[in-house]
């Protein structure tokens, strides 16, 4: 699919790293670096802008590496740009290690993943079809 997009950060489009990869990883776009605290979250601009198709969004997940190796994710995750948004593309960074951590310009910091989504109609019933799990949630067919 073909997608607008205007750039105004200083780095390349975002690209997909492997033939198939789901995500394209976006980048910092900062005049300087940026330090988390432990448990501190920050607002990072990427300079990107888009205009996405009638019927998709734009989910911006957090990136496994930065998750594992030093704590960092989002919080809103999964973020939705809706297709009516024309704003510059901002991420909300969270560090939840108990180590400062610095984001430099440039630096890969999350990804962004491109789905069709539908519309409901909500069609308001007595009762729902029964199913073999019923009710059971938040962990009722393990051990723990």
């Amino acid at each position: 699919m073909k997608l607008k997009v205007i750039n105004q950060s200083k780095h390349a489009l975002p690209e997909y790293e492997t033939a198939q990869s789901a995500g394209l990883d976006l980048r910092a776009n900062l005049e300087a670096p940026v330090v988390l605290q432990s448990l501190e979250r920050a607002l990072i601009p990427t300079g990107l802008f888009i205009e996405l198709p009638v019927g998709y969004e734009a989910q911006i997940r957090p990136r496994s590496g930065l998750a594992i190796k030093h704590g960092i994710s989002l919080v809103n995750t999964p973020g939705t740009i809706d297709a009516d948004y024309r704003g510059e593309i901002k991420v909300i960074v969270i560090n939840l290690s108990k180590d400062p951590f610095t984001i430099n310009d440039g630096e890969r910091i999350c990804q962004m993943i491109v789905t069709k989504h539908e519309r409901v109609e909500w069609q308001t019933v007595a009762e729902l079809n029964a199913t073999e799990r019923g009710a059971g949630g938040f962990g009722h067919t393990g051990n723990s």
